[in-house]
Formats: structure tokens, C-alpha cells, sequence
């Protein structure tokens, strides 16, 4: 309940941040009149941000609605995982390419989307697919996705501005690349994927299946090309791009060695039946 109450009142610090800046230039600009239009405008703004985030998202990463006669067997892990949960079932996406990922995206409890690559898809067992859902499904029971889906939308706008800038565009990302990595670290915590993790443990009733697949992914990813915006990389399930440049300023992602080894540690059971062994 904590992790959901700060995940909510980050995004209510953004949207009055951000209005109280719009407010701020109109001030400078001329006092009371420019204040209230540019507070209007910036309300306007927050607003569609909220609505239509998600869809910049899905657009972002090129993903396209899953049907359910496409694949009735995942579309009834993701009910069953999202009953378990007590959220609604979210829409599923499917990512064209080879390169193994997932990532979550939505509003919230009643409006949320689960996203898989079909190198994902091709590639994970039963169980480890299971744990990714069901690690996705989790950052949607705790907010995470209302918060990440906000900054990640604002993060690539700033990035994607430096592309103005003509001749001047390595300037320009020098500039905004590192403030717009800031400001994703300012509000998104590497904590949120242990707690992701234990929750999605405790859904499949087993941690394995998410730690293994967290292994495949990690190698498995570097045997694709991967090319996407850095101020993404919040969203998935690791890190999928090279902790280098750009891409290295965005990781938020804790080491992926500690996530496996705090899943692998809630099977108390195993180190038992190892002993009675």
C-alpha cells in the first residue's frame, strides 16, 4: 500500500510541477493574464498526457493488439494472473521483432497493457513466460506503470527534441540527454523490481520460473540488435540496451544477479529438500 500511495503522489508532484512551470512562464511573460492561460494550457496538457500516454507508449515501441483467437492459451494465463491480483485484465501487445522483451504501460488498475515480443515469445518456456507476466502484471497492481508511463512519455520528449536542433543536435542531446535522465531517476526507483518480482513470485506460487527467465533474457538479448529510444528502458522487464552513451544514463533497472538471487532465496522449501537429500 505504501509503494502505491508514493507511486501516486509522484504523479500528482509531476502534474503540479509541470503546471506550476507553465504558470511560471506565463508570469514572465506579462503577470496574472498569461499566468491563468498558460496554467490553463498546462492543465489541458497533463490531462491528455494522462488519457493518452499509453498509446505514445505503444506507439513508441511499434506494438500491435494481440487477439484472442491469435493466442487464446496466453490471453487465459493473463486473466488468470490478473484475477490473482485483483486487477483488471490488461490488453495484450505484441512487439514484431526478435529481440526477447517485455514491458507494461497503462493508467492503472482498470486500464493497463502488457507487451511481448515474439522473440520473447518464441523463446521463453510456459513457466518462465508466466513469470514475466506475471512480473508485468504486478508493476500494474502497484501504480508503477501510471508513474513510469508519465515519465517515461516526458523523458523521450526531451530527447527527441535535440532533433530540432539540425547541425546542433549533438549539442543539444549532450544537454537534454542527461536532464532528461535525471529526471527518470529523480522519480523512478530501481526498488520497484524486487518488489515486482516478489509479487510476481507469489502469483505463479513459485520464483523460478521469473528467474530463469530473467537469465534467458539477459542472454539471449545480447544476440539481437536492439535499437530503441534510451528514455524507454524504464518500462521492461531488464535492461535491454548497452550500458553505454546515451543508453547508460537511463538504466534504472537494480543488477540483474541480485534480482535472481532474492527470487531464488523465497523458495524456502528448495533448501530444505536439499538437505533432506
Amino acid at each position: 500500500m505504501l509503494l502505491i500511495l508514493r507511486n501516486l503522489l509522484k504523479v500528482w508532484l509531476l502534474l503540479g510541477a509541470f503546471c506550476g512551470g507553465m504558470a511560471g512562464v506565463g508570469w514572465l511573460l506579462g503577470g496574472f493574464r498569461p499566468l491563468s492561460l498558460f496554467l490553463f494550457c498546462g492543465l489541458l496538457i497533463g490531462g491528455a498526457a494522462y488519457w493518452y500516454s499509453e498509446r505514445v507508449v505503444l506507439g513508441m515501441v511499434r506494438a500491435r493488439e494481440l487477439p484472442l483467437g491469435e493466442a487464446p492459451g496466453l490471453h487465459s494465463t493473463v486473466e488468470r494472473l490478473a484475477a490473482r491480483a485483483a486487477v483488471v485484465k490488461p490488453r495484450l501487445y505484441l512487439i514484431p521483432d526478435g529481440h526477447p522483451r517485455a514491458l507494461s504501460t497503462g493508467r492503472g488498475l482498470h486500464s493497463s497493457a502488457v507487451v511481448l515480443s515474439a522473440g520473447l515469445l518464441g523463446l521463453a518456456t510456459p513457466a518462465e513466460l508466466e513469470g514475466v507476466l506475471a512480473h508485468e502484471i504486478a508493476h500494474v497492481r502497484h501504480r508503477d506503470t501510471l508513474l513510469q508511463t508519465a515519465v517515461v512519455v516526458l523523458a523521450a520528449t526531451l530527447v527527441e527534441l535535440s532533433r530540432i536542433g539540425g547541425w546542433l543536435q549533438r549539442v543539444l542531446l549532450s544537454v537534454l540527454g542527461p536532464i532528461a535522465a535525471a529526471f527518470v531517476h529523480l522519480l523512478v526507483s530501481p526498488k520497484r523490481e524486487y518488489s515486482a518480482d516478489a509479487v510476481a513470485a507469489g502469483l505463479c506460487e513459485s520464483p523460478h520460473g521469473l528467474a530463469d527467465a530473467l537469465l534467458r533474457l539477459e542472454q539471449a538479448g545480447g544476440l539481437v540488435e536492439f535499437r530503441a529510444s534510451p528514455a524507454t528502458e524504464p518500462l521492461y522487464t531488464i535492461n535491454p540496451f548497452a550500458e553505454e552513451g546515451l543508453g547508460a544514463l537511463f538504466n534504472t533497472h537494480p543488477p540483474l544477479e541480485e534480482r535472481v538471487r532474492r527470487l531464488r532465496a523465497l523458495d524456502h522449501g528448495s533448501d530444505e529438500r536439499l538437505r533432506a537429500a
